[in-house]
């Protein structure tokens, strides 16, 4: 009996297939269910935007593999790079360093502090990254969404050592979990930091 169950649950996991996501059409009837009633109620005052309404549709996978990545960094107040074409970029995964060339596979990937590389040509752009995400579609679009980005070069080595020693001094010194989980960030950021100008 208990040899069998494999087979069992197989066969029965192979009559239904759960449909991908972009197999599925998009429902826009309950747009327009909702536009009509809102007419109804209100005539004189136009319905509000649902969020269907903001969605670009998808852009196609081109059937070739395209010669240049496009980028976008993103900060929350700040666009650093705008559609740039790029050869590749590395990111600090939190994985580990990632590089991502076009054609790359769709990935999302939680960023800690690094360094973000941005290889154009022979020339190479460095920006230090405080966390974030990054999305890589399909496209050979590589989408980095960050808290802080600041080019390597601006950095001052000895604001560096200092705030990791003042990090460092606070983490032996805390007595809260709060304490010395602050402490704890400041002292892998300033890390990070010293990482990137030594190396």
């Amino acid at each position: 009996m208990m040899r069998q169950g494999p087979r069992v649950l197989l066969s029965r996991a192979m009559r239904w297939r759960r449909p991908f996501s972009t197999d599925l059409q998009a429902d826009t009837a309950g747009d327009s269910k909702f536009i009509d009633a809102w007419k109804k109620l209100n005539p004189n005052m136009d319905p509000p935007k649902t969020p269907i309404s903001y969605m670009k549709p998808r852009p196609p996978t081109p059937s070739t593999i395209p010669s240049k990545l496009t980028v976008n960094l993103v900060l929350p107040y700040d666009s650093v790079l705008s559609a740039k074409e790029v050869d590749m970029v590395i990111v600090p995964a939190s994985t580990g360093q990632m590089g991502v060339l076009p054609g790359h596979v769709a990935t999302i990937a939680e960023l800690k502090p690094g360094i973000l590389s941005v290889h154009e040509g022979n020339e190479v752009n460095k920006y230090f990254l405080s966390g974030g995400f990054a999305f890589v579609h399909s496209n050979s679009v590589a989408d980095i969404i960050a808290i802080e980005a600041t080019p390597v070069d601006r950095i001052d080595p000895s604001l560096v050592q200092k705030g990791l020693a003042e990090f460092q001094q606070r983490l032996n010194s805390a007595s809260t979990d709060v304490e010395k989980a602050e402490a704890q960030i400041g002292v892998d950021v300033h890390s990070a930091l010293n990482a990137a100008l030594t190396g």
